[in-house]
């Protein structure tokens, strides 16, 4: 009797942790998309830069007041070598997010985004000289043959909103791989790590937001019509970013592997859908169906990854398999995820 009441919380508090998930990440980006197609602040550098400050505050607030999450100490040299590094790559991430979510829709940006597994396994082949099990490389075929399905169908084409979200993929896995090495002995969850990198990458873009976009964001606020609700979304859209990665560590640790990356991958057909009834982009059929055939594919790589996780566990003398999900995840989750 308790066994089942326990199952059944546990449950509930999954299923909670991922339609919180979902509603935050969906908000966030339909926001961003909000304020460079309806509020006309066509500033992309800006908008990360509100997002950065915003979760270096409310990374703060959560660990060293709420007491959320316990304070990973790093040390100084470390936070030069290691985390600066990848707070560079980071900040390349969610600016290169920000402007292809400027010039596509946010159905094509999503699909995108989900090219991300097979750039990583491809970068770690190429440079790394990393081998995958066959299994691998076929769950990437419906990922690649949905991408280029989708673009060659997208009837809001972008060349250069196109190339900032390949490559804002390529950065993504970047981040990836880089942490494996680069952050090695450090257990980060999502708190800290947004503690440690928002900072930095807040330092890091600071100088260009304000060379590239100053000027038009001080002539915006000039002519811009209703500029205090505009700011109120604008500084909403970065406070929601920081609660999107608070959200992602309560949906790690609430769910399994395969649910989270089943979960995550579902989540991308929400947006596309709630960002269509919202904008009314256009999408044809094939566009459709190549979407949800990417989607399908990622799915499918999740799974094959956690079975071959669980093999290696299994494996006697195994030390270097995954123990639970937050170990099977990329650093941050990057669907925009995101700061």
């Amino acid at each position: 009797m308790e066994e089942g009441k326990a199952g059944g919380l546990g449950t509930l508090r999954a299923v909670l942790s991922i339609l919180q998930w979902w509603g935050f990440n969906v908000t966030v980006i339909i926001m961003n998309k909000w304020i460079f197609q309806k509020l006309d602040f066509k500033f992309p550098l800006t908008v990360s830069c509100v997002h950065f400050i915003c979760s270096s505050i409310g990374a703060y607030i959560a660990i060293h007041v709420l007491k959320a999450k316990p304070l990973i100490e790093v040390e100084p040299e470390d936070r030069w070598k290691r985390i600066f590094p990848m707070s560079f790559v980071f900040c390349i991430n969610i600016v290169l997010g920000n402007v292809s979510l400027r010039y596509i829709p946010v159905s094509f940006m999503q699909t995108i985004k989900s090219f991300t597994p097979a750039t990583t396994v491809i970068l770690q082949w190429l440079v790394w000289s990393k081998h995958f099990e066959w299994r691998i490389w076929a769950s990437l075929v419906p990922i690649v043959g949905g991408i280029l399905l989708t673009s060659i169908t997208e009837l809001s084409f972008n060349i250069f909103g196109f190339c900032a979200a390949m490559v804002g993929c390529l950065a993504t896995s970047t981040k990836t791989i880089l942490a494996e090495s680069l952050l090695h002995g450090y257990k980060f969850d999502s708190i800290n790590t947004v503690y440690y990198m928002a900072p930095f990458a807040t330092m890091i873009l600071a100088l260009p937001a304000m060379l590239l976009e100053g000027a038009g964001v001080i002539n915006w606020f000039y002519t811009h019509d209703s500029i205090i609700p505009a700011l109120i979304i604008i500084l909403g859209s970065g406070v929601l970013a920081f609660c999107l990665n608070f959200s992602i560590f309560y949906v790690i640790h609430s769910t399994t592997a395969v649910t989270f990356n089943v979960a995550g991958n579902l989540k991308v057909a929400v947006a596309v859908l709630v960002s269509w009834m919202i904008f009314r982009n256009p999408i044809s059929a094939m566009n459709a169906i190549g979407c949800a055939i990417t989607l399908v594919g990622c799915t499918f790589y999740g799974y094959v990854r956690h079975l071959i996780s669980q093999r290696q566990a299994a494996a006697p003398g195994s030390v270097n398999s995954p123990r639970n999900p937050m170990e099977m995840l990329p650093l941050v989750e990057d669907k925009q995820e995101k700061v």
